[in-house]
């Protein structure tokens, strides 16, 4: 049997698909292997969202091929998007691939490695589950159980976002069935795990292929006033309603999050579940893309700003204290200046917590392609850099304002100082001194200082053991605390 390794590209999801890989190959009785060094299989599991991800792919099995030169019976294997994107003519470019398999074809793993042994030609297979969509659950192993996991709930996206190419390489949208995420949820929690996020390419899209769930509250309601309602209706899923299954069929379960929604999917119904859950995290990623409107359409987001900025406000009123992330892309075909000061508009009317920016950059197979890529380079480093100081000085004056106040923390585990480090209910990293004992336990933690992208704390009552977090950042070091954040 083989001793494998993992290396992961990419978004939660990947991160996710490598676990799940993990369990695949020791359930068919492989074994990790403690380094590069020391495996037969190395295994890439890839993404293709951004430029970035393929050229590190192509330099890592430039790496493990001057191995393969020394050991000529180490296997590489590619999954994932790159995968599935490229199929058989990523052979041409990388020929020292063994096998490539695409995210729906984790299940056949280890066969697939029995045909690559004895095959003359690497072994490819990129075929979607379209008519029996199969969701790999977590083994969940006690001891191998991390405080925070993750269960898929969805696969795929039926969104035809004129930049990227997920629906090339994750296919159309496929639902698991919600009894089976509730269990997975169950064992997971029986192993373990304290928090869920749930994953899904449009995961707020959520639908039972069953219909086992009952309807949620504010279900079919569309108050917008930006927003027609036949469109309104059109958004309405069952995704507050499977929220709601959890919080009552897993009541052990300590807190609950999800990734990545889509802002047309923020209905009332999924408000209201915020409201009335206490297990539902107060934070929300609701990638947002870009502030104007002409952009949006170019974009094809379905959604305009203001009907964006209706929807988070609603959010807000029914949940104080929620805070926002988001996703950007600066430099998008036909983005102008005035365009990207709308963007920046926006930025500061919402006030996210965290912004996560990229520069457009040409993937195959999307509509975007045509429009041509007419943002100079420069253009783009200037306008991302202009967004990033933004959020950044966002970020830390919000941070800075927790100083004092007291916070429900998940200590999920140890930072790198050795320090344990936590999350609030509003997704912000806590680090505190104490002992082993508090990881997995959700504690009032009193917040005594903040950096520029989290906070420092101390556990009222608990001895303050072990190492020590870095000091926190000076007055002088912070960002002005007056910055235009609307509630």
């Amino acid at each position: 049997m083989a001793r494998f390794t993992v290396i992961t590209f990419g978004c939660q999801m990947n991160s996710h698909d490598s676990e799940r890989i993990g369990e695949v190959l020791r359930g068919a009785g492989h074994a990790e292997a403690a380094g590069l060094d020391d495996a037969d299989l190395v295994l890439l599991n890839t993404c293709s969202i951004r430029e970035k991800a393929e050229q590190k792919l192509r330099s890592e099995v430039g790496r493990i091929a001057l191995l393969k030169q020394k050991r000529p019976d180490l296997t590489i294997a590619v999954a994932g998007c790159v995968a599935q994107q490229e199929g058989e003519g990523l052979l041409k470019r990388m020929p020292d691939i063994d096998l490539l398999l695409g995210p729906d074809n984790i299940p056949e793993l280890p066969r697939l490695l029995l045909e690559a042994e004895g095959a003359v030609a690497p072994v490819v297979r990129t075929a979607f589950d379209l008519a029996e969509p199969h969701f790999l659950a977590a083994a969940a192993e006690p001891g191998r159980t991390p405080v925070s996991a993750f269960v898929t709930v969805m696969k795929g996206c039926n969104e035809r976002c004129t930049y990227c190419i997920v629906p090339h390489t994750r296919g159309p949208e496929r639902y698991r069935p919600a009894r089976e995420i509730i269990d997975e949820v169950r064992r997971l929690v029986a192993a373990g795990a304290r928090e869920i996020t749930l994953l899904g390419q449009t995961v707020n899209s959520y639908k039972d292929p069953l219909s086992e769930l009952l309807p949620a509250p504010g279900a079919g309601e569309a108050p917008w006033q930006h927003t027609r309602g036949l469109r309104a209706r059109e958004d309405e899923s069952e995704f507050a309603a499977l929220l709601r299954a959890i919080a009552a069929q897993v009541p052990e379960l300590l807190r609950l999050r999800y990734t990545s929604p889509h802002p047309r999917h923020l209905t009332v119904s999924l408000i209201r579940a915020h409201q009335d859950l206490p297990v539902l995290a107060r934070h929300v990623h609701l990638p947002v893309q870009a502030g104007s409107d002409r952009v949006l359409r170019r974009m094809l987001r379905r959604y305009s700003a203001a009907e964006y900025e209706e929807r988070v406000a609603a959010l807000r009123e029914a949940v104080p204290g929620v805070t926002l992330a988001t996703d950007m892309i600066v430099g998008f075909p036909g983005e102008t200046e005035e365009d990207f000061e709308q963007t920046l508009g926006l930025v500061r009317r919402v006030g996210f917590s965290l912004i996560y920016g990229f520069k457009y950059s040409e993937r195959p197979y999307t509509a975007a392609v045509n429009l041509g890529d007419d943002i100079t380079e420069a253009q783009k480093i200037d306008r991302l850099a202009r967004l990033i100081q933004l959020g950044d000085g966002m970020r830390t004056a919000l941070l800075a304002e927790q100083v004092g106040t007291t916070q429900s923390v998940l200590f999920e585990g140890r930072g790198k100082t050795g320090a344990l480090r936590g999350r609030t209910e509003r997704s912000e990293i806590v680090h505190a001194a104490g002992p082993d004992e508090l990881v997995g336990q959700l504690r009032s933690v009193l917040i005594t200082g903040s950096y520029k992208n989290s906070l420092l704390g101390e556990v009222p009552g608990v001895p303050a053991e072990g190492p020590l977090p870095r000091p926190p950042l000076q007055k002088s070091q912070q960002a002005p605390r007056a910055l235009p954040v609307v509630s």
